[in-house]
């Protein structure tokens, strides 16, 4: 069987609003060790990933207070193919939320990737991640 995930690439975290993101960027650098690596945004709109280990912490300050899973967003694996790891998904019968796309986050270095996102079996959100 092939292998294509590769290890976690980030752990979303969405705070509330620019303050809360703030005091969450300090606990997970300042506290905890993490480096950042990349930002972008400002405001309420604000964002960063840090690193630790082989994956990232991606934090933001858009996250809503009344959305379930609370500030966990979700988990982003990473991978050599996303598009035949979509197909795998829907083949065993799992949702796909969004389909394989290429992207290019407009972060301070850009992240090109590419994406997608399914569901697992608790009703989890989970990115397949593929840095370029």
């Amino acid at each position: 069987m092939e292998k294509y995930i590769t290890g976690i690439h980030h752990v979303a975290i969405k705070a509330c609003g620019e303050e809360q993101f703030l005091k969450t960027v300090a606990f997970y650098r300042d506290v905890l060790g993490l480096e950042t690596v990349r930002t972008w945004g400002e405001g309420n709109t604000s964002g960063a990933m840090l690193a630790f280990g082989e994956g990232y912490m991606e934090l933001s300050a858009a996250g809503d207070p009344t959305q379930a899973g609370g500030p966990l967003r979700h988990v982003a694996f990473r991978t050599t193919d996303v598009d035949a790891l979509v197909e795998k998904a829907r083949a065993a019968g799992f949702a796909v939320t969004m389909e394989p796309r290429d992207i290019c986050i407009p972060s301070n270095p850009p992240l090109p990737a590419r994406i997608a996102f399914v569901v697992g079996v608790c009703g989890e959100e989970i990115e397949l991640f593929c840095e370029k």
